[in-house]
C-alpha cells in the first residue's frame, strides 16, 4: 500500500494512501494450574455478579476497558490562572472586559427555556461582569419577550430579526433532490431527518451569524441555547483569558455526529484542502478528527450549542473559503450537515491545537448531557450542584479520551 502523508502540517496535508504496517506477536503459555482451581474461580466469579450488583458492576468488561482507557482526571487541576478569577467585591465596570457578547438563538415559542438560560447565566457568571446579549429569531420577538429577557439582567440586550437570505433554502438548490433526501432521512428515523427549518437553522449558524449586523461590533461570543444548564460559578472571564493566551475557540462537550447526516462531508473537506492547502496549520489538531491520518472522518466534534469562540476566525479569509465551498455543494440541503461538524473540522485542521481550548471549570448541560468539572478542587471552587461522578466526558458516545491524548 502506498504511504499516506499525514494532514497535520500545510505541506503534508493531501492524503495519497495509506501505509500502517505493524506486527503483533503473542506467545501462548502453557497452564500450569490446575484446571480445578481455575473452575473454582469461575464459579466464585458468576455466584458474585449475578448475587452483588456492586462486584458485578465492579468486574465488567465495559467498567474494566473504561477505567484501562479514561485518562486520569479525578486531580484535573484548572489550567486557568489565580488571577482571573473575581474577588468577592469584584466591580465589573472598573475592571477589563472583552469585545464580546452571548448569542442565543430562539424562537418566540422558547421563551420560558430561554429565560431558563438566561437566569441560570447570570446567577452564575454575568451578575459579575454584564457582557451584553444579542439574541436572533427568523422573526420578530414579541413584547412579552423582550420584556421577559430584559428584566433578568443590568447588561445591554439588543434583539434582531434574520436576514432572509440568511435562512432559507438557496434558490439553485434541486427542490426534487432535497426533498426526496429528507424524506428518506425521515424514513429512516433520523432526528430532524425531514426538517427543512432545521437545515436552515445549521446553515445559518455555520456561515451567517457573525455576519449578523448586531454582531458586528463585537470580536468575541459566547454561544446560549433555550433550556441549557451552567451547574457552577464563574468566577473568572473566559472571554479575557481566550483572548490573552491567543485561544479561538473553546468548548465544554465532544461527542460523535450521526454519520448518516454527513455522508460525504469529509470527501468534500479533502477535496477542500486539495484546493487550498495554504490555510492548513501546523501543529493542527487531526488525530482529534480521523484515526487513520485523514483517510476518513471518525464523526468527533465539539458539541457547539456551547461555543466560545473568536468571530474573526469565521471571519477571515480561511473559513470564508471554506464556508462558502462546502455552501456550494448543497450539503446542508441534500444531506443533513450541523454547524458543529462544520465548526469542528475547521477549528481542527485549520488553526493549532493549542488554540482550541476545553473548558473543564464550566459545568454545562444540555439535552440531558452534562459536563460536570473534574478535579474537587475544581468542583468545589464552582459550587456545582452537578454529581462529578454523572459526568459525560468519558462515556462511549464521547471523544474527550481523544482528545486529552492529542493535548498529552
Amino acid at each position: 500500500m502506498s504511504a499516506m502523508k499525514p494532514w497535520r502540517n500545510a505541506a503534508s496535508w493531501i492524503p495519497a494512501g495509506l501505509a500502517r504496517q505493524g506486527s503483533q506477536r503473542s506467545s501462548c503459555g502453557s497452564f500450569r494450574y490446575p484446571l480445578l482451581v481455575l473452575g473454582v474461580m469461575f464459579f466464585l466469579h458468576a455466584i458474585l455478579s449475578f448475587t452483588r450488583e456492586e462486584y458485578g458492576r465492579a468486574t465488567s468488561i465495559s467498567n474494566i476497558a473504561a477505567c484501562i482507557n479514561r485518562p486520569q482526571t479525578a486531580g484535573r487541576e484548572s489550567p486557568i490562572p489565580d488571577y482571573y478569577f473575581t474577588p468577592a467585591n469584584f466591580t465589573p465596570i472598573e475592571d477589563r472586559r472583552a469585545n464580546a457578547s452571548f448569542v442565543i438563538l430562539a424562537r418566540n415559542s422558547d421563551l420560558d427555556g430561554t429565560v431558563r438560560s438566561v437566569r441560570e447565566v447570570e446567577d452564575r457568571f454575568n451578575k459579575k461582569y454584564r457582557y451584553p446579549y444579542v439574541l436572533l429569531n427568523d422573526e420578530p420577538f414579541t413584547e412579552q419577550f423582550k420584556t421577559r429577557i430584559t428584566v433578568l439582567t443590568e447588561a445591554v440586550v439588543e434583539f434582531g430579526v434574520i436576514p432572509h437570505d440568511h435562512w432559507s433554502q438557496p434558490a439553485w438548490i434541486d427542490d426534487v433532490k432535497a426533498n426526496a433526501s429528507r424524506a428518506k432521512m425521515e424514513e429512516d428515523g433520523i432526528i430532524y431527518g425531514g426538517s427543512l427549518p432545521y437545515r436552515n437553522m445549521c446553515r445559518f449558524n455555520s456561515g451567517f451569524f457573525f455576519k449578523h449586523e448586531l454582531l458586528q461590533k463585537y470580536r468575541w461570543y459566547w454561544r446560549v441555547e433555550p433550556d441549557v444548564h451552567f451547574h457552577c460559578d464563574i468566577n473568572f472571564d473566559p472571554f479575557l483569558f481566550m483572548q490573552d493566551n491567543n485561544k479561538l475557540y473553546g468548548f465544554t462537550h465532544a461527542l460523535y455526529e450521526i454519520g448518516a447526516t454527513i455522508p460525504s462531508l469529509w470527501q468534500h473537506v479533502t477535496d477542500f484542502a486539495k484546493k487550498r492547502p495554504e490555510f492548513v496549520a501546523p501543529g493542527n489538531s487531526m488525530d482529534f478528527v480521523s484515526d487513520n491520518a485523514g483517510m476518513d472522518y471518525n464523526n468527533c466534534h465539539f458539541w457547539s450549542n456551547f461555543e466560545i469562540a473568536d468571530m474573526n476566525m469565521w471571519r477571515g479569509p480561511a473559513y470564508t473559503a471554506f464556508f462558502d465551498y462546502l455552501d456550494s455543494t448543497g450539503g446542508f440541503y441534500y444531506e443533513r450537515w450541523g454547524d458543529a461538524p462544520v465548526h469542528s473540522i475547521f477549528a481542527a485542521l485549520f488553526t493549532r491545537r493549542d488554540q482550541i481550548h476545553f473548558f473543564n471549570e464550566i459545568g454545562y448541560e444540555h439535552a440531558g448531557l452534562t459536563h460536570c468539572p473534574q478535579g474537587e478542587e475544581v468542583w468545589r471552587r464552582g459550587k456545582c450542584t452537578c454529581g462529578p461522578d454523572k459526568n459525560f466526558d468519558y462515556t462511549d458516545f464521547s471523544c474527550m479520551k481523544k482528545w486529552d491524548r492529542l493535548m498529552t
